[in-house]
């Protein structure tokens, strides 16, 4: 026989849904890979500036030579004492540079490719050291603030320099190389006044561009050193950036003058002209360089 139904009562009730808490959502983005090594790149080159002693930067212009001896000129040079690089783009308008570098920069030129072989030059220097690009305005306009800001920084550059950078494009490069998370030094005219040396300095990140003389890069006269210091004094009031200089250290004598008054100098034509016809000579340069600031560290004051 079936068996009689048996009564039922109404189902019961579900069970009310628990909200699922997203805990990750109260927690600050954590960094990417890339933006962890570009991080990093930043932090190495802070580093290096906040050291007791002067630090040596030198100043390489991309594609000078093919890519495999560029590299063990690179190599050679970081173990010869540099503590950092500036690698140069080249530029067909470098006025603010002197013969040497202008003529190096055509030879670059002339081998064409010039900004895949500066890339490929910004990441092997940044294996070595941290590295810091200069360039003109010009191709940073050509080939787009942002694009280049994110391909400099793809290839491991701690910052770039636009030395010429105009003032009315300062915010937007700015803003892309900080999209980039790219450092954003800055050249300082030592004739600009303390309101315009402020505006300067606000844009500015890494460092502050000192240059030793007034002259083109290449200069190999005698430094102002009374001027050089009050300038240094008033860039270290305005901004708690380090200080770098370059421009007219022609020798390590005057070198280790300027040693005292920045976080860093920076040796271009000396180094170039040795790359331009007896590359051998480069590292030894720099070592007697480097020699020449080991004792000395900045007598003012740092932040």
């Amino acid at each position: 026989m079936p068996r009689p139904p048996t009564a039922r009562g109404p189902p019961p009730p579900w069970p009310p849904r628990q909200r699922r808490h997203h805990v990750t959502a109260d927690l600050p983005r954590q960094p990417t890979l890339r933006e962890r090594h570009l991080l990093a790149a930043t932090d190495s080159l802070h580093a290096r500036l906040a050291q007791p002693r002067c630090a040596l930067g030198v100043f390489v212009p991309a594609g000078l030579h093919p890519g495999r001896a560029e590299r063990r000129q690179l190599d050679q040079i970081a173990r010869a004492g540099a503590d950092l690089f500036e690698i140069g783009l080249a530029h067909h308008d470098a006025g603010l540079d002197g013969p040497v570098i202008q003529a190096a920069y055509r030879r670059a030129l002339s081998r064409g490719n010039v900004l895949a072989r500066a890339l490929r030059a910004v990441e092997h220097a940044a294996g070595l050291r941290p590295t810091v690009v200069m360039t003109y305005w010009d191709p940073v306009h050509r080939h787009g603030p942002e694009h280049l800001a994110r391909l400099l920084a793809d290839a491991g550059a701690a910052g770039a320099m636009v030395v010429d950078l105009p003032e009315d494009q300062a915010e937007r490069w700015q803003a892309a190389a900080n999209a980039a998370h790219l450092s954003t030094p800055r050249l300082v005219p030592r004739h600009l006044t303390d309101t315009g040396l402020a505006t300067v300095a606000a844009s500015a990140s890494g460092w502050l561009y000192a240059p030793a003389s007034t002259a083109p890069t290449g200069y190999r006269g005698p430094l102002d050193m009374p001027a050089l210091a009050d300038f240094t004094t008033r860039l270290r009031a305005a901004s708690p950036l380090p200080v770098v200089s370059g421009v007219g250290i022609s020798t390590p004598a005057l070198a280790e003058r300027v040693a005292p008054l920045a976080d860093a100098v920076v040796i271009g034509t000396p180094v170039v002209r040795a790359l331009m016809t007896a590359p051998e000579q480069a590292p030894v340069l720099t070592t007697a360089f480097a020699h020449a600031l080991t004792p000395y560290a900045t007598t003012q004051t740092r932040a």
